[in-house]
């Protein structure tokens, strides 16, 4: 064997090299960048890199690209040793530590996360002071720092010091292997006191820098960035820590990250009220750039400390709630909320510069929304909670939320005109994006609060609704309360149902305001359509127990007047979408504002500008379609006609071609038969899955579609001169043969085809057909080997042996089978498969089997006489492996097709293994021909009158025979085709006893002298009693 060499590189090449690929010349950087991608397979290159990225003469350009072309590629070959040698790696891991002094921010992000990727291999074993480096070279510059006596450059490396100490714990943080938590557990244990020390002295230098006066100082911005980068560094050790005390007894540990929150909880108070107080004596000042990068580290030290206590809580709840001053800590945070929602919504800002900054105002409403569970009114063992909030409190937090947090800001309404659509859009993410933002945090914590206090929550909503319901509105600000009071109605739905009367706030008021043409109802119009699709999809009301809210919805879906806009209209589709989609759905109840609802969403389809939008309408639209089934056959055209414009408009939004696929696809399964016309759709649509642009995006939702109109069309030919369906087989064989991947699938579309018409796929198909079986089942998976010859297996019960024996043959399919079955070498459950498609193509037609062994025989260059040898064995020795009935009855009627036919190899066996292989099912089934017809469904219902007799199989349970055949058609017009297909199966449709019968008797009367002679050539040798039970068995025609 030989190794591909791997070249040398050349340093000088590769200086130029990476030269041109930091060039502003894009055709020198096309080029360089394909030499570049060359040469990183060669010996030394990350070498050289790394010499590069560290000398400082070199271009800032240069050094880099060449420090992330060494942080992308390098890393995951590290351990490669024709491409690093010991000493390059050594080597490497000195430069990086010289780079504590880089000024460039992008190289030493780079240099952060390489030396954090390389000590996950490297420490301690192979860089064994890379820690005590970092912590030393703190100690020293830190201590330099607070004499006031560093320098600028050595500022720079104690910060880029921190910032490598923190990359690497948070590279550590993240190893699950022991040996890894072990490391990073050392590594705590002898620098955790350390840190804090450093920690403190810095926090305490900023007690006099936080002024006014300081502020504007770039000593200040430097010890504020400091203190919050060692801060990080502690967050991290304690969140590790905190998380794997919760299994390990680690006294001194856990005593520490207890005094650490406690001091955190302390700490936060007094920072963030230092910051209210700088923030509002600056109020007046323009701050210039130092003194808002120093805020900008404030701000974000604050929110360090919300991330740390956020943190924990999500690892152990309990445990959180447990810790010294957590509760003092979280009635903190939420007296920031109450003082925020006391104040003017200026101070409420995405600034680092507001009072109360958004993300701060969030986590404090996530930490309290999170710990109201240790204050509900009663326990989880039913005991009183002497802990629990007083309805006072609840009852202010409540109002609060309502009026304060969950009205629409200037902000929000600003959105919604400049741009409906992505305002929609927004919202939709909100729900998903909570915990960031304002609004639907403040959504979320009105629920808790009514789910925990339900007593007092559903009380007060329902005496402000009691109040604000009826009130005229005729301002936008009365508007907008009454939004936000809906929106609140609509969140504790569940806690509401039983005291707010629906029905009738329904019919007075929901009713009246959704036709409103007041200009500032859209936001009412909007929040009525939400509030509908919360209230039926939460199951606290039902359209089929109140069509009036159809009525609504549709009406806002369609209307088109003033007093409505493209925001009430997205609002409403989804709206029904989630009414459609809930348990208590009536399709026969909402049918006759199908044609409304149909229309109206392809035409907001066709309307929305943005691609996401579209994509939200479709999953609307592909709803309706599933749901309403059959209902949707007179609107496939107003659903289908504008699909090729949608498609052509998406360009490569793979995510929105998908949703068309999938409406495609939905229309078919609800329309069936009705789909037949369809083909001029789809056919073009599964051709462009397939193209080399769409396949790796589309592949599998293409072959949804694709096996949906097979199993649901009616034929495989053209339908009003329309393309057909035939038409896409070529695709299908390309994939059998070369789509691992989907495999499966393609057998359930290869089997649909199949099903369909056999006859016309084998007259157009069958030569490549076979040989792409042939490539497959030599390198498939064995459940994809067992899949395609259970396809195989179909393909032979419906179609002549006339049309697929001679391509099996040149195709090389059938010597590939044959072989498999002498070889042996295959797991049992294939050559148990293969012997059931021999005897299926046995039983089809045994002349024809016999030519396809000879033929074999020639093509292998394998005597005849040893490939009957190997068929033969393995049929007596997989006889035993058959567990189903109707398998073993095919194995004992193929056998018996190939004895009538007077094989010698086939004979030899007759007396002993054939004999005993019949009395084995003889035996195992019991068969008649009654006075009784016997139905798809396996009930037998009387004859009529001069019906010829049916056979009446007492061993076969139709439903268990035909569940693994049926494959996942039900539902589709397959399924019945399926059940047709082997309802008509000779196994069971023709008795086994005469079967065998004739065989024996053909086979004697072909034999040379007939059958005297055939009888002392080959029954005399059989066992008397085998004989005479057998000749019982066959007499008495069970």
């Amino acid at each position: 064997m030989s190794s591909k060499l791997v070249q040398t590189v050349s340093y000088e090449e590769l200086y130029n090299v990476v030269c041109g690929a930091s060039s502003t010349n894009p055709t020198i950087v096309t080029e360089s960048s394909l030499r570049l991608k060359a040469m990183l397979e060669m010996s030394g290159t990350f070498d050289a890199l790394s010499i590069i990225a560290t000398q400082k003469q070199v271009p800032l350009a240069v050094r880099q690209q060449s420090i992330i072309q060494f942080k992308n590629n390098a890393l995951s070959h590290w351990r490669s040793r024709k491409l690093l040698s010991d000493k390059q790696r050594v080597d490497i891991r000195g430069r990086w530590l010289t780079l504590l002094d880089e000024s460039d921010d992008i190289i030493s992000k780079c240099n952060e996360i390489i030396v954090a990727k390389t000590a996950r291999q490297d420490y301690p074993l192979n860089w064994p002071g890379l820690i005590g480096h970092l912590v030393d070279s703190i100690n020293v510059h830190l201590d330099a720092w607070l004499s006031q006596n560093s320098k600028p450059s050595s500022t720079l490396i104690l910060r880029r010091s921190f910032e490598l100490l923190n990359g690497i714990l948070k590279e550590f943080a993240t190893i699950k292997m022991p040996a890894g938590i072990k490391v990073l557990g050392t590594i705590i244990d002898e620098n955790y006191l350390v840190l804090q020390q450093h920690y403190t002295r810095l926090t305490a230098a900023l007690q006099t820098s936080l002024v006014p006066g300081s502020l504007g100082l770039e000593r200040t911005a430097e010890c504020m960035f400091l203190a919050h980068i060692a801060f990080k560094c502690l967050v991290k050790m304690v969140v590790w820590l905190f998380n794997k005390l919760g299994s390990q007894n680690h006294s001194v540990l856990e005593n520490w990250c207890k005094d650490f929150f406690q001091n955190s909880t302390v700490q936060i108070q007094n920072l963030y009220e230092l910051r209210m107080k700088l923030i509002v004596a600056m109020t007046s000042q323009k701050l210039d750039s130092i003194q808002t990068r120093s805020l900008d580290y404030l701000t974000r030290h604050v929110r360090l400390f919300g991330k740390l206590f956020r943190r924990l809580q999500q690892l152990s709840p309990s445990r959180f709630v447990a810790l010294p001053l957590c509760s003092d800590l979280i009635f903190y945070y939420w007296s920031k909320v109450i003082q925020s929602a006391n104040g003017p919504p200026a101070l409420i800002t995405d600034s680092p510069d507001a009072i109360f900054p958004i993300q701060f105002i969030v986590q404090a409403m996530v930490l309290f929304k999170d710990s109201l569970s240790q204050w509900t009114p009663v326990r989880k063992d039913g005991t009183a909670n002497d802990a629990a909030l007083s309805k006072d409190f609840v009852e202010d937090a409540v109002r609060v939320i309502v009026t304060r947090f969950l009205p629409l800001s200037p902000k929000d309404l600003d959105s919604w005109m400049a741009d409906p659509e992505e305002w929609v859009n927004t919202e939709e993410h909100g729900n998903e994006q909570w915990e960031y933002e304002l609004r639907p945090c403040a959504e979320r914590v009105l629920i808790t609060l009514s789910n925990q206090y339900k007593d007092v929550v559903a009380p007060l909503l329902l005496a402000t609704f009691g109040q604000v319901v009826g009130q005229e509105t005729p301002d936008l600000e009365s508007v907008i309360q009454k939004e936000a009071l809906y929106c609140a109605v609509g969140r504790c739905a569940t806690r509401l149902k039983s005291v707010i009367p629906f029905d009738d706030w329904l019919e007075k008021t929901l009713v009246v305001e959704s036709q409103d043409p007041d200009p500032n109802y859209p936001i009412i119009k909007r929040r009525i359509a939400w509030d509908l699709g919360r209230w039926v999809s939460e199951d606290c009301t039902s359209p089929s127990r109140n069509p009036r809210i159809w009525e609504v919805l549709v009406f806002l879906l369609r209307d088109r007047g003033t007093g409505t806009d493209t925001v009430v209209h997205l609002t409403a589709a989804v709206a029904l979408r989630d009414c459609i989609d809930a348990n208590s759905f009536d399709a026969d109840i909402f049918a006759p504002h199908l044609p409304s609802v149909i229309s109206e969403l392809v035409r907001l389809a066709s309307e929305a500008d943005m691609l996401e939008t579209k994509r939200r309408i479709t999953d609307c639209l592909n709803t309706v379609i599933e749901r309403v089934g059959k209902h949707i056959v007179p609107f496939v055209e107003i659903i289908t006609t504008p699909i090729p414009q949608l498609w052509n408009a998406a360009g490569t939004d793979y995510i929105f071609k998908t949703s068309i696929l999938v409406t495609v696809t939905k229309v078919i399964d609800s329309s069936k038969e009705h789909s037949a016309s369809l083909g001029g759709l789809v056919v073009p649509l599964v051709r462009e899955s397939f193209s080399d642009e769409g396949r790796m995006h589309l592949d599998e939702d293409g072959l949804v579609l694709w096996l949906s109109s097979l199993r649901n069309g009616i034929t495989i030919e053209s339908v009003n001169g329309a393309a057909a369906l035939y038409d896409l087989f070529p695709i299908a064989v390309v994939l059998l043969g070369t789509n691992l991947d989907l495999l499966g699938k393609i057998l359930s579309v290869v089997e649909a085809y199949f099903i369909l018409d056999g006859t016309k796929i084998l007259q157009g198909h069958a030569l490549s057909l076979f040989q792409a079986f042939d490539t497959a089942m030599k390198q498939a998976t064995t459940i994809n080997v067992k899949g395609m010859i259970t396809a195989l297996n179909l393909l032979v019960l419906v179609t002549p042996a006339q049309l697929w024996a001679e391509p099996m043959h040149i195709s090389g399919l059938f010597p590939s089978i044959i072989t498999a079955i002498k070889d042996d070498k295959d797991t049992v459950l294939l050559l148990t498969e293969y012997v059931i498609l021999a005897a299926r193509m046995a039983l089809s037609d045994a002349a024809i089997f016999l030519q396809l062994m000879s033929a074999a025989s020639g093509a292998l260059n394998v005597p005849e006489t040893e490939l009957w040898e190997g068929l033969l064995n393995q049929w007596w020795n997989r006889f035993d492996n058959m567990s189903e009935p109707q398998y073993r009855k095919l194995a004992a009627m193929g056998i018996a097709n190939l004895v009538a036919t007077g094989r010698p190899e086939v004979l030899d066996r007759l007396s002993s293994e054939i004999f005993n292989l019949w009395l084995d099912v003889f035996g195992e089934i019991k068969e008649a021909h009654v006075g009784y017809q016997g139905d798809n469904d396996g009930m037998n219902t009387p004859l009529s009158p001069g019906s010829p007799s049916p056979l009446v199989l007492y061993w076969h349970n139709a439903e268990e025979a035909w569940a693994p055949l049926l494959s996942d058609a039900e539902g589709t017009l397959e399924f019945d085709r399926r059940k047709t297909i082997y309802g008509r199966d000779p196994v069971t449709k023709t008795k086994l006893t005469p079967f065998v019968a004739n065989s024996l008797q053909t086979a004697q009367n072909v034999y040379p002298g007939g059958p005297q002679a055939f009888e002392v050539a080959w029954l005399k040798k059989a066992d008397p009693t085998v004989l005479k039970q057998l000749q019982e068995e066959l007499a008495s025609n069970r």
